[in-house]
């Protein structure tokens, strides 16, 4: 096929599948759209999209513009963080009326740090049915790309714009052994990277996915010591939506952890907390973070 050649999605005989299954009224459909590339689009949400009696979305006009790309013409109604509760019960109403509603969000699967979850909550609660439609996912994209070969990974979102809340996000996570996956804006980058640098081992591996399925889509890992330097040395890794991935840690055995608490607890009683976590973490070689943590909760603070 030549680049010239386009498809007519509508005559492909794969969306006589798409139509084969069931969809069901008095059903709220949560749909994944693009997170970048619209052609990411799966044939079964267009269907769906064609299908449904009212979109629910955070932005309507985003979600307008997407629709009138596939030659869909469709009633949308904003669902947003700011007005969830107020919008589901009018989205109950309509669902015991018999109608299909999909769901979506500006990009990617709603509900996973998007507006969504507490739609499809009060929906449920409601004794009504939910449907999810697969599809893109910026955390399983850039998991995807990352090298980083691990079973589990924890999935964090977005970390708290102040310092001194970010740190405290991080301390919990300092011995986390899955791959830990952050989103992150491009104005927040420079300081997501230093706070990462504080909280982890300069040696682990980290992955920044950027503008993933876009334009400049950019997947690159190093090791978190250089993740400053290389966010610096080009103006353009500040611009973007971020997804980063940050190697889990190596799991310690029953025998070290043994050895650091027992470390602690000698410091503790002849030091204060602070001293006594910068001092274990000398010796052990263990994170000054998950030590001090440590230190509270055997002190009771």
């Amino acid at each position: 096929m030549t680049e010239q050649q386009t498809i007519d999605i509508a005559r492909l005989p794969v969306m006589g599948e798409a139509a084969q299954q069931s969809y069901p009224t008095a059903t709220l459909y949560v749909v994944a759209t693009p997170i970048g590339n619209v052609t990411d689009i799966t044939l079964r949400a267009l269907h769906l999209l064609a299908l449904a009696d009212v979109v629910a979305c955070e932005d309507t006009r985003k979600t307008g513009a997407l629709l009138q790309r596939f030659g869909l013409n469709k009633q949308t109604i904003a669902a947003h963080q700011h007005n969830e509760r107020e919008v589901a019960d009018k989205i109950i109403e309509r669902l015991h009326a018999g109608q299909r509603v999909a769901l979506v969000s500006d990009a990617g699967t709603p509900a996973v740090s998007d507006p969504g979850a507490r739609i499809v909550d009060a929906v449920r609660n409601a004794g009504l049915n939910v449907a999810p439609l697969p599809g893109p996912s910026a955390v399983i994209t850039a998991l995807s790309a990352s090298g980083l070969v691990n079973d589990r990974f924890h999935f964090v979102g977005f970390l708290p714009a102040k310092s001194k809340q970010r740190e405290a996000a991080l301390a919990p996570l300092v011995r986390e052994t899955s791959t830990l996956v952050f989103y992150e804006a491009p104005h927040r980058i420079v300081d997501c990277v230093e706070a990462l640098m504080e909280a982890f081992e300069p040696a682990r591996q980290v992955v920044f996915a950027r503008e993933l399925s876009k334009l400049f889509e950019e997947v690159h890992r190093c090791a978190l010591g250089e993740a400053l330097a290389w966010v610096k040395a080009d103006q353009h890794r500040e611009r973007g939506e971020f997804v980063v991935l940050v190697e889990g840690a190596v799991a310690e055995t029953d025998e070290q952890d043994a050895e650091a608490e027992r470390i602690l607890q000698i410091l503790l009683a002849e030091c204060s907390v602070k001293q006594a976590a910068n001092l274990a973490a000398q010796i052990t070689g263990r994170k000054k973070n998950a030590l001090y943590e440590r230190a509270l909760q055997i002190k009771g603070e």
